[in-house]
């Protein structure tokens, strides 16, 4: 890299010192903020990937090279006064890199005749100037008027304005104490560019609000990523049971897998702090890296490096748990570390088995292979440690999941005595472990359609798992069958709230305001699903064709549902469409095809399709065919709007009867 001075908008940087100057201040960058800055500017206008500047800064490689970068990152910003949501300098291109987009001063004489604008306090992470004195502030290169207000009156007076606005300046007052403790010595300056330069009025996130983001394997086995994948949940599900802590939920957070910006997951979460890591595993050893961020203002407000063996996971889960939330300053109640290690194991070959299955279930292929070696691994799990409550509960809903969707015949049956079977036996292990309650909730909702089992069941897993989002929308769901949408409707906001990057809390929500009636909102929720993924949302195309369809807008419901026609799903809205614009022919067809598609005819569902039509008799008997199939839509039968047709109907109410959905 050329060693020449870069000018922009008034900026001149010496690569050779570091001194970053203008209007008259001059401050030192280290090193790799300086080596950043040269590289993006050489390159202006275009996209410099983050491999390129990760092997610009260390390359031979280091242990938290991602996090590090994250960091150079957020002081270079700070430095300028720039932030990644409105940048003037660089430009953050997800899942890509970074573009330097100021404008260049290719003159220096030119340059130096631009009118500077006021002296710029010193930024977050770079180091004062070598030749100034003990003074908090910079060093000027030319004499400039004195301020009529020191820099420590100045802060002064704006804490006294922000300690006006009342309960924002409580919350922002338990920041800066506990970034005075981690940043001792920070210059004045500093801190007051960093409060002022987050656009904290507009950005408000809870105080006590974390986002875990997926550990970086460097281990250099690609293999070894379920490992640290599974840690990192394991340890966000540590941080979830924590009373007063909002921490949102695994889809989310690891939807920022790669080469995340910190600012930019806070605002797409709504936290007001991130976590982040790398794991590297050797054998049964493992060096953990933790570093907890704020924000808000960009500074570390704790960071740890552990070096342990597989068998203390459950201790070092408490001991990160802990570090944050001592660093939020989050009250921990009652026997907290218990809490965690509740259900969990401390048997290394055991916890490894976990993690595969852990890893098999949460896969992006939705398939059979994939389900029963999920079943399998977990099935190793609890061989290997025959008291790994948590193993046991993951066994059982990875069962019910097999059930529902791939079972035929007797294995049916069969599959769901032993996802029973798991659940009752991670409660009898750990009777505080929510996951228990809540698999076995959906055990006797689905399995056996025993809606008062399930809400007793579904009940203590959210009071014994609040910050759960599994929980929550199993919980909405019962509540919604049984005629209490209000609840519904609470606790599927509530999931959305802690998952709001998942397609499915969008989609739950929607369902839940479509069972109230309330089409419009219910369509809203849907196109949100929609929003955050068009090419996966095939389910929620259907869904918000249906919506549209119950609000009478036919149009607009035939485009949604022709938007994924290969789906059945789609095809059954289709038929509902076509047949109320009278196109009989081409309804018959659409219901053809979707029963082909499916493989064969789904009762539920063409049930719904000939209540609709108005074909009573037909709906009823496949109503009935559902029954004895044991179909799983039933349970959602008395929410239902398409079959409110079929309501007073004498053999539609003996269905209910015999779901016991009558009281």
């Amino acid at each position: 890299m050329s060693s020449r001075k870069l000018r922009f908008d008034g900026w001149v940087l010496d690569p050779e010192s570091g001194d970053l100057e203008r209007g008259g201040t001059r401050v030192r960058l280290q090193e790799r903020p300086v080596q950043v800055l040269q590289e993006l500017i050489a390159h202006a206008g275009s996209v410099v990937p983050r491999e390129q500047l990760i092997a610009l800064l260390w390359p031979k490689g280091v242990v938290d090279f991602e996090m590090g970068l994250n960091t150079v990152m957020r002081k270079l910003r700070s430095a300028l006064g720039d932030t990644s949501e409105t940048p003037r300098y660089i430009e953050t291109l997800p899942r890509r890199g970074y573009r330097f987009i100021g404008a260049l001063d290719p003159d220096p004489e030119a340059a130096s005749a631009v009118s500077a604008p006021a002296p710029e306090p010193m930024p977050n992470g770079v180091e004062p100037d070598a030749h100034a004195s003990n003074s908090s502030t910079a060093t000027p290169i030319v004499p400039v008027p004195r301020p009529r207000f020191s820099a420590r009156a100045l802060i002064a007076a704006l804490s006294v304005a922000v300690l006006l606005a009342g309960a924002y300046a409580f919350w922002r007052a338990r920041f800066a104490a506990s970034l005075t403790s981690v940043h001792e010595g920070t210059p004045e300056s500093t801190l007051r560019t960093n409060l002022g330069s987050t656009g904290g009025r507009a950005f408000s996130p809870p105080p006590h609000s974390v986002a875990v983001l997926p550990f970086v394997n460097i281990s250099g086995d690609k293999e070894q990523e379920y490992f640290s994948d599974g840690l990192t949940e394991e340890l966000l599900n540590s941080l979830s049971h924590i009373d007063g802590l909002q921490v949102a939920a695994r889809t989310s957070s690891f939807s920022f897998r790669e080469h995340p910006d910190i600012a930019d997951v806070a605002h797409k979460l709504n936290v007001a702090t991130v976590l982040e890591g790398s794991v590297r595993r050797s054998g049964n050893t493992m060096r953990i890296t933790a570093q907890l961020n704020n924000a808000v203002t960009g500074f570390h407000l704790w960071s740890q490096t552990y070096d342990r063996n597989v068998s203390d996971v459950l201790q070092l889960q408490t001991e990160i748990a802990n570090a944050v939330a001592n660093a939020l300053k989050v009250t921990l109640l009652g026997d907290f570390g218990a809490k965690i290690e509740l259900g969990g194991t401390r048997n290394p070959a055991a916890f490894d088995a976990y993690l595969r299955g852990l890893k098999l279930a949460r896969g992006p292929s939705f398939n059979s292979a994939d389900t029963l070696a999920a079943i399998a691994a977990y099935s190793d799990a609890v061989r290997l440690d025959p008291n790994y409550a948590i193993a046991f509960a993951a066994r059982g809903y990875t069962r019910g999941t097999y059930a529902g969707f791939f079972a035929t015949g007797r294995a049916v049956g069969e599959t769901w005595d032993g996802a029973r079977a798991d659940a009752q036996r991670a409660i009898s292990i750990a009777p505080e472990l929510g996951d228990g309650h809540m698999v076995l909730g959906a055990v006797q909702l689905y399995g056996s359609f025993d809606f008062a089992g399930a809400g007793k069941e579904l009940e203590q897993a959210l009071q014994l798992s609040p910050g759960n989002a599994v929980v929550l929308y199993e919980y909405a769901r019962l509540a919604a069958y049984l005629g209490h949408t209000d609840a519904a409707i609470t606790a599927a906001r509530r999931g959305v709230t802690l998952d709001p990057l998942n397609l499915r809390t969008h989609r739950e929500l929607g369902d839940m305001l479509l069972y109230a009636r309330r089409y419009t909102e219910a369509l809203a929720a849907y196109q949100e699903s929609i929003t955050l993924d068009p090419a996966r949302a095939v389910v929620d195309y259907f869904k918000a064709g249906v919506a549209y369809y119950l609000l009478g807008d036919l149009r607009a419901a035939r485009t949604s549902c022709e938007t994924k026609s290969d789906a059945p799903f789609s095809q059954l809205c289709l038929a509902l469409v076509l047949h109320k614009l009278g196109q009989l022919t081409d309804a018959e067809s659409a219901l053809a095809k979707a029963i082909a598609l499916s493989g064969e005819a789904p009762a539920y569902q063409c049930a719904q399709v000939y209540a609709q039509w108005g074909d009573q008799p037909r709906a009823l008997s496949w109503l009935e065919t559902a029954l004895h199939a044991h179909d799983s839509g039933l349970p959602k039968l008395r929410a239902d709007p398409l079959l409110d047709p079929l309501r007073k109907e004498p053999r539609y109410q003996a269905v209910e009867r015999a779901l016991r959905l009558t009281n």
